[in-house]
């Protein structure tokens, strides 16, 4: 069930962030379409917890610092070694293309870590983002390690309404068909122009995957190579 609450909170700092400078109470309510009044109790509740301060007087709220300290704490008390983090790094300046972690969620990849390149044109990923398991390289890479009686049971609560041309049978056969290769592959998809490599990553009874993703224009051509270099990297992380 969705917490109303807690969605409208996250969906107030996500437009924060877009904008970029401060925001008044009559700017939340246009943007996000909210009572005046939930607006002026969420931005105080949020004033007297140390969230939100006004910059200058009656020049809109900002968020405080105390999110960068509360995310800091967050991070750093992952149990995931910064091992896994240089590795993506060093991923992404092999290849040029935009590189995560990602581990299963219900039916949805979610991401965990992300390195993006500098490049103009990129797959552009956030951490806390999250895509379908099925349709997906880095779902299909976890899913291939789910014992039968699971693998199956999640098919069955899956939704094939989407327009991907897939059904249970199809997703079964494709993780099937590439479990000797090692690597999974998306070509446009899930979404027209991108391309996704993912190999699976078993790591401290977690099922994750390690994945890659860009413009299809640059992807598709070196597949097998970047395909092998993920195989590669996530074998040697599994030495440590």
């Amino acid at each position: 069930m969705r917490v109303k609450q807690i969605s409208n909170l996250f969906a107030l700092m996500e437009l924060f962030a877009r904008r970029q400078r401060p925001l008044s109470v009559a700017d939340i309510v246009t943007a996000l379409n909210w009572p005046r009044s939930s607006v002026f109790n969420v931005v105080q509740t949020l004033v007297d917890e140390g969230y939100l301060y006004q910059p200058s007087p009656r020049g809109g709220y900002s968020p405080t610092a105390r999110w960068m300290d509360l995310a800091r704490s967050l991070v750093d008390s992952q149990p995931l070694p910064a091992s896994i983090h240089e590795q993506l790094v060093a991923l992404m300046e092999r290849t040029g293309e935009t590189v995560f972690l990602a581990a299963a969620e219900g039916s949805s990849v979610v991401f965990l870590d992300v390195v993006e390149p500098a490049a103009n044109i990129r797959f552009a990923a956030n951490v806390g983002q999250r895509l379908p398991i099925h349709v997906t390289a880095a779902g299909k890479a976890i899913l291939s390690q789910y014992p039968t009686s699971e693998f199956n049971a999640l098919l069955r609560r899956l939704r094939f309404d989407f327009d991907y041309e897939l059904s249970p049978e199809s997703v079964k056969q494709d993780i099937e068909d590439h479990l000797a290769r090692g690597w999974y592959t998306n070509m446009g998809q899930y979404a027209e122009g991108v391309a996704g490599i993912a190999v699976p990553f078993p790591y401290q009874d977690r099922r994750m995957a390690i994945a890659l993703g860009g413009p299809v224009s640059r992807v598709e051509e070196h597949a097998d190579e970047y395909g092998m270099l993920l195989r590669s990297t996530v074998d040697d992380l599994l030495l440590y």
